[in-house]
């Protein structure tokens, strides 16, 4: 969507400025707006008696932004070992950190454990046995197959490679007390980019239904229940934005429902990635060729190294050209340098008309922009930025270097005769 009034009115007057100092490409991060969702969400969510925003780290994996989250309360939801070291370079451990891995290795469970351990969401029930020490919380993510619907970017259900299954869950459980557990969580997460709030109502309705069954059966109670990410942000301008509020509030309903028919409120987590940092982020590129064949294309010196999600996804990410708003368009492919055709930021895009030197806004780039970097060709991923609240402008990720290529062809050698 197009950026708030309050980012645009922080970034733009600054912005050759900054693209001078630091060169182009970067992405840039507002650190005020980010705050401000970060007290949208926990307001939304204040009648529920504990509620706490576990920060999906995959979204945006750098410390300056990881420390916000910190800052507001928020704890880590953590996917591989360097997400763990990512959160546990901050300080966190054991209540701060949810870790959930797909396949998840030996090395990867001793991780977990290791430095204060943290909250261990197990995926697959067959994972029971193979991990080293159960803890005493342990919880398990849930895939209702047919019995919910999916989205676009996950895709249905019962095709996901996610999640212990309804048919399975009662036992987890139940192997999970066998092995020593003797507290307990329940997690999923089924959509992406979900702007639709009655959904996330309903996955909360669904958990809490599914405890039940679960507490009938095994006895037990339950501390919390997680409704995973994918709270979506409006990429397209024509779109509205999640409800926030109503969400909040209907769910709020549900959990003061259950808290009269089962004597006691669990708490409520959440693993917003996208919602807390997307639309707070930008990727700024500086328009240095124009090419008239078929189409017009219009190329930067940024490329979908930086930003592939519309190559990935065929996603939308809405494009401004500084100071060239209300002036005379024309329509263009905006393309980056990589030796593929889909290195496109824009497909037959109405744009300002571009001339090389314009500096081009390519909005919403605060989460799995970055993060989603590749090095095909050779390509180094640009320098990040934080728009901090007092104003300035701090680097808080250097731009990658050939020598970052190369250093892993330094090695030892070592040869396996056969």
């Amino acid at each position: 969507m197009p950026m708030t009034q309050g980012f645009t009115d922080r970034l733009y007057p600054h912005l050759p400025a900054i693209a001078a100092h630091y060169g182009t490409p970067f992405h840039i991060y507002d650190e005020a707006g980010i705050r401000e969702t970060g007290a949208q969400l926990k307001a939304a969510f204040a009648g529920i008696p504990s509620f706490r925003e576990y920060y999906a780290v995959k979204a945006l994996p750098n410390p300056s932004v990881l420390k916000l989250m910190q800052d507001m309360g928020f704890g880590f939801d953590c996917s591989s070992m360097t997400e763990l070291m990512l959160a546990r370079g901050l300080g966190a451990s054991g209540a701060d950190i949810i870790f959930t891995s797909n396949n998840t290795s030996q090395e990867e469970f001793l991780a977990a454990e290791a430095e204060g351990g943290c909250i261990l969401n197990l995926d697959d029930i067959t994972l029971i046995d193979k991990v080293p020490h159960m803890p005493e919380l342990i919880c398990f993510r849930y895939n209702p197959g047919t019995r919910r619907r999916g989205n676009d970017i996950i895709g249905k259900p019962e095709e996901a490679k996610y999640g212990v299954s309804h048919e399975q869950i009662v036992e987890a459980y139940r192997r999970a007390q066998a092995r020593g557990a003797k507290r307990f969580g329940l997690h999923t997460m089924l959509a992406s980019n979900e702007l639709h709030y009655s959904y996330m109502v309903q996955t909360a309705a669904m958990l809490l239904e599914l405890v039940e069954t679960i507490s009938a059966e095994l006895g037990i109670t339950f501390e919390f229940i997680n409704i995973g990410g994918g709270l979506g942000i409006p990429y397209l301008p024509e779109h509205d934005p999640l409800n926030i509020a109503a969400m909040g509030e209907e769910i709020t309903e549900l959990f003061a429902d259950f808290q009269d028919r089962c004597g006691y409120c669990p708490a409520l987590l959440m693993e917003s990635g996208r919602f807390m940092t997307g639309p707070h982020g930008v990727l700024v590129t500086r328009a240095i060729n124009r090419k008239e064949i078929y189409r017009t294309y219009v190329g930067v010196d940024a490329c979908m190294s930086a930003l592939m999600r519309p190559a990935l996804y065929g996603a939308y990410h809405h494009i401004e050209v500084l100071g060239k708003e209300g002036g005379e368009t024309e329509v263009v492919d905006v393309v980056g340098s990589l030796c593929e055709n889909n290195d496109k930021f824009a497909v037959q895009r109405i744009l300002p008309k571009i001339v090389d030197g314009d500096l081009l806004i390519i909005q919403d780039s605060g989460a799995h922009g970055h993060a989603m970097g590749f090095n095909y060709n050779g390509k180094l991923r640009p320098q990040e930025l934080l728009l901090r609240q007092d104003g300035g402008v701090a680097l808080i990720r250097r731009e990658e270097r050939p020598e970052d290529y190369f250093a892993t062809l330094q090695f030892e050698e070592k040869v396996l005769q056969l």
